[in-house]
C-alpha cells in the first residue's frame, strides 16, 4: 500500500529533481496559500518536500560541501560556487520550505478544525516549528510573523529578529507540549511517512525539537545547563529516528528515487560527475578505520582516498605518485536504492543529551548517551559491531575535560551526520567549532599539506581562501528574489561571514 500512495505523492520528486530551472517559479508568490484538500493529503506532501530539501538540492549539496565530506571533482564545474565561497544563497531550499513545505502545513493547521483532525494539526505544528528553526538557523533574521500571509492582502512580509523567532518557537513548542496526545489520532496513518499516526512518537519528537532550541543557545547568555537537565530528566525523547523510510522508493522510476539516487544514477548525474570525497573526511575515517567509511563512499582500485577542499584547480602532483591531481582516482558518494531520507536522528538527540550531561560533569550518563548515539548511527548503516566505542576503540568515551568530551561528541557528530544531516553538520559546527580548523595554507606547498596534514580538522578551500580571508562561511546570503519583491527586506548580506546569532563561540 505504501508503494502505491508514495508513487502518487512522489510526483513532487519528479519536479524538485528533473531540472535546475524547474526548482523556482518566480510567478508563483510563497506568501499566498492555494487552494488544498483535506490535511491528509497534505501531510505526505509536506513531509516528503521537507524531507527532499534537506538532504537535496540545495542542502544536500551544500551542507556536504560545507561540512567537508565532498568537495568539487576536477573534471566538471557544477559546484565550485559553493567550494570557492560564493556568495551562495540556496533559494531552492528557501523556496521549497515557504512556498512548499511550511505552504502546506500551515494549510493543513488550517483545515484541522474537526475534533478528530487535532492530530493532523499536531503534527503539522510540530513539523512548522521544525522548519522554522532550519530556516532561521540558515539565514538568520526572515520573514516569520507575516510570512505566508499573502491571502490576508500581506505582499511584503516583515524580517522577524532571529533571536525573537527562536522565543516564539519555543512557546508554541511548550504549547505543543501541554497537550495530551492520547487523545489525538489520525485517521489515514498511511498517509504519515515518518510515523504512521503514532502519536507517542510525534510527541517524542516535539520534545527533541525543544531539546535542540535549548541547546542550540549553549554559547548565548540564555543558556541554562540546569534547566536543560530538568527538561531531559522529566521528559522522553525520540528513539526512532523520524525519517521517510527508503522502502518509500521506487528506484526502477525517475522521480520516485530517494533526491541523491535521482542525481547518482538519473539523468543529470550530478552526484556521480561532480562530487569525489573529501580530504578532510575521508582521512579521518580512513586512519581510523570506522566501517561507516565503504557505506558511505565506493573506494578506487587503491583504496579510499579523498582531495583537498576547493582544490580542483590543481594541476600538481600532490603525493608525488606520478600522477596529478587531475588525474587521480577518488572515493565517490555511495547512496543505496532503499536510503532513508532523515528529518531529525536518533543518535542526534542522543548526542545533544550527552553534551547536557558532560557540561554538568555527569560522566555516566554522558558516556552512556554519546554510546547510544555512535551505536545508532552505525545501526543505521547495517553495522552491529560497536567495536571503534570499545576499549581502545579511537571513538571510545574517555572523561576529558569539558572542552574534550565536547569535542568528542561533535566529531562524532559530524560523522554520523554524513549522507543524512549535512546541513545540520553546518550548523552545529558554527555552534561548537568542531571539527576545529587548520591554518594550513594547501597551496603555499601542496606536498608538505599532504604528508602534514591535520587530521580530524577543516582546511580553508584552497580556492575560496582568499574571498574570504581565510575564514569558513557562517551563513547563506538572502535569496535576490525575497529581497526584490519585498519592500520590507533588509540589505543583502556582504558575504559568506554574517554569523546567526548563537553562533558566538571563539573561533573560525
Amino acid at each position: 500500500m505504501k508503494k502505491y500512495i508514495t508513487n502518487f505523492i512522489l510526483i513532487a520528486l519528479t519536479v524538485l529533481v528533473s531540472s535546475c530551472t524547474g526548482y523556482l517559479d518566480v510567478n508563483h508568490d510563497p506568501d499566498v496559500l492555494g487552494d488544498t484538500d483535506a490535511p491528509e493529503i497534505l501531510l505526505p506532501s509536506a513531509q516528503v518536500n521537507l524531507g527532499n530539501t534537506l538532504m537535496g538540492w540545495d542542502l544536500g549539496f551544500g551542507g556536504s560541501f560545507w561540512s567537508q565530506y565532498w568537495t568539487q571533482s576536477y573534471t566538471a564545474s557544477q559546484f565550485k560556487s559553493l567550494c570557492e565561497y560564493r556568495e551562495t544563497s540556496f533559494s531552492i531550499a528557501y523556496q521549497n520550505l515557504t512556498a512548499g513545505a511550511l505552504t502546506d502545513l500551515k494549510r493543513i493547521k488550517t483545515l484541522s478544525i474537526e475534533p478528530e483532525d487535532q492530530g493532523y494539526y499536531y503534527v503539522a505544528e510540530a513539523l512548522s516549528i521544525f522548519t522554522w528553526q532550519t530556516m532561521t538557523d540558515l539565514w538568520g533574521n526572515i520573514p516569520y510573523t507575516e510570512a505566508l500571509s499573502g491571502d490576508e492582502g500581506i505582499k511584503s512580509p516583515k524580517f522577524d529578529d532571529s533571536q525573537e523567532i527562536y522565543a516564539d518557537l519555543l512557546n508554541r513548542v511548550n504549547s505543543l507540549l501541554a497537550i495530551d496526545t492520547s487523545e489525538l489520532n489520525i485517521a489515514s496513518t498511511s498517509f504519515d511517512f515518518i510515523y504512521g499516526g503514532e502519536m507517542d512518537e510525534w510527541k517524542k519528537f516535539v520534545t527533541s525539537v525543544k531539546l535542540k532550541l535549548m541547546i542550540r543557545l549553549s554559547e548565548t547568555a540564555g543558556y541554562d545547563n540546569s534547566e536543560l537537565l530538568s527538561f531531559i530528566s522529566n521528559n522522553s525523547f525520540l528513539t526512532n529516528s523520524a525519517k521517510i523510510s527508503g522502502e518509500y522508493w521506487s528506484d526502477k522510476e525517475e522521480g520516485k528515487k530517494h533526491p541523491m539516487r535521482e542525481f547518482s544514477t538519473g539523468g543529470a548525474s550530478y552526484l556521480t560527475t561532480n562530487v569525489i570525497g573529501c580530504k578532510t573526511f575521508i582521512d579521518y575515517l580512513n586512519i581510523n578505520s570506522d566501517p561507516r567509511l565503504d557505506e558511505l563512499f565506493t573506494a578506487p582500485s587503491g583504496g579510499h582516498k579523498g582531495a583537498f577542499f576547493g582544490d580542483f584547480d590543481s594541476k600538481k602532483d600532490t603525493n608525488l605518485d606520478g600522477t596529478k591531481d587531475e588525474d587521480e582516482e577518488y572515493s565517490e558518494a555511495l547512496f543505496s536504492a532503499e536510503m532513508d531520507l532523515m528529518i531529525m536522528s536518533e543518535w542526534e538527540v542522543n548526542f545533544y543529551i550527552a553534551e547536557v550531561y558532560a557540561r554538568a560533569n555527569d560522566m555516566a550518563n554522558a558516556k552512556m548517551y554519546y554510546d547510544t548515539a555512535v551505536t545508532a548511527s552505525l545501526l543505521q548503516h547495517g553495522i552491529s559491531n560497536p567495536d571503534i566505542i570499545n576499549s581502545g576503540g579511537y571513538a571510545e568515551w574517555t572523561n576529558g575535560t569539558l572542552e574534550q568530551n565536547i569535542e568528542r561528541i561533535s566529531m562524532q557528530k559530524w560523522v554520523a551526520n554524513a549522507n543524512y544531516q549535512p546541513i545540520e553538520s553546518f550548523l552545529e559546527r558554527n555552534r561548537t567549532k568542531y571539527p576545529a580548523v587548520s591554518n594550513l595554507d594547501v597551496k603555499n606547498d601542496r606536498n608538505f599539506a599532504f604528508l602534514n596534514f591535520p587530521l580530524g580538522k577543516f582546511t580553508v578551500s584552497v580556492n575560496g581562501r582568499a574571498k574570504t580571508n581565510g575564514k569558513l562561511p557562517a551563513s547563506p546570503v538572502y535569496p535576490n528574489n525575497v529581497l526584490t519583491r519585498n519592500t520590507n527586506a533588509p540589505s543583502q548580506k556582504i558575504d559568506l561571514l554574517e554569523k546567526i546569532w548563537w553562533d558566538k563561540k571563539i573561533g573560525n
